[in-house]
């Protein structure tokens, strides 16, 4: 990150870069790589069938897109409420002329995974995450970072209903494919479910970048001291339980040619909130739809993040939602600087040494 101090919000951060040209394989290989990542002990080489080319190919392919930064990694995406941590998106007023210095301590916290400067007076928005044995918690987290950053105000946004999360890029669709709806599905569990130690162990074991190679499994499975099946066996039934998303590639999304997300919140009544919210996910362009808390300063019930090759994009795909369901009370906050975006390390020391360095006796 950077060390010194922004005086004015960049436009746009520079980490990720300008987009990369893409070939019709590249943009097969990321779709298939983000959606249908299988449980397999050759994973890349059951890509490789689908996509009609071998699997040396896919491997060389797959490690291009890393060093060129396109691809950000291959890794097990876990479910943070299923592991019983405690999290949510919170909104901050942070002084617009110093927005590195808040961001900074924010970013810190090892439980803060994302991080944007919107076009908006709450013009922090971060995810954070909290274990469940947190001596702060979640509100204690909040109430410290408020006041080492100086936020004017802060606004919690947990997850009431979880409609979609899935931050899959479609490479090959264009802004007609982006705005049109696929098939509903029901809300998403969100409480924590059962686990023991053997599953932390595997966790700790795969999770972080995955080894591009024939046999991605077989170092995490030796670690483990199980075979590679019985491994993958676990891991579908972590799967099925829902402690583990999926398997996916994840993207730069900027030099993956999607430079523009919108937020689009939108102020629905809550008896139809449970209506709408699951046609809303339904959009291919949506990656993530939830209802959180309204305030009296902040009207908007359903959250909805659109990914788009351009700004204009992403407001085609909210046009079409708002059209679909006659919504006028909406907003779209754009993010002007990425300050952090990574996966979630679990069952490490990070969460217990950052409280023990910032928490005040």
């Amino acid at each position: 990150m950077a060390s010194d101090v922004t005086p004015v919000p960049k436009i746009r951060s520079r980490k990720e870069g300008a987009a990369v040209p893409l070939s019709d394989l590249d943009r097969k290989l990321l779709n298939l790589m983000q959606g249908s990542f299988p449980l397999d002990p050759r994973p890349f080489a059951r890509v490789a069938e689908q996509a009609g080319v071998t699997e040396e190919q896919v491997l060389a392919d797959v490690r291009r897109l890393l060093d060129d930064r396109i691809i950000r990694q291959v890794t097990p995406i876990y479910d943070t409420r299923a592991l019983g941590y405690g999290s949510m998106l919170v909104a901050a007023k942070i002084d617009p002329e110093h927005p590195w210095r808040a961001a900074k301590i924010v970013n810190s916290h090892p439980g803060v995974s994302h991080n944007y400067l919107r076009n908006h007076e709450f013009n922090m928005w971060f995810t954070i995450a909290v274990e469940e044995d947190s001596a702060l918690g979640l509100q204690g987290t909040l109430a410290l970072l408020q006041e080492l950053t100086g936020a004017e105000s802060i606004r919690q946004l947990p997850t009431l209903k979880l409609f979609k999360i899935r931050m899959d890029l479609e490479m090959e669709g264009d802004t007609r494919a982006l705005a049109s709806r696929g098939v509903a599905e029901e809300p998403v569990e969100l409480d924590k479910q059962p686990y023991d130690e053997f599953d932390r162990a595997v966790i700790r074991a795969t999770q972080g970048d995955m080894p591009i190679v024939s046999e991605p499994y077989a170092a995490a499975a030796a670690e483990l001291g199980v075979t590679v099946p019985a491994l993958l066996e676990h891991l579908e039934g972590m799967r099925e339980r829902g402690l583990l998303r999926r398997v996916a590639a994840i993207l730069f999304h900027r030099r993956a040619g999607f430079s523009a997300n919108g937020m689009g919140v939108w102020k629905v009544a809550d008896e139809r909130v449970l209506e709408i919210g699951p046609q809303m996910a339904a959009y291919r362009g949506i990656s993530h739809c939830y209802q959180r808390p309204t305030y009296a300063d902040w009207p908007y019930s359903i959250f909805t993040m659109a990914h788009g090759r351009s700004k204009e994009e992403c407001d085609a795909i909210l046009d079409a939602i708002a059209g679909a369901f006659d919504i006028a009370d909406r907003a779209t906050l754009y993010s002007s600087t990425e300050f952090k975006k990574v996966r979630l390390q679990y069952f490490t020391d990070d969460f217990k040494n950052w409280e023990r360095e910032h928490a005040t006796a």
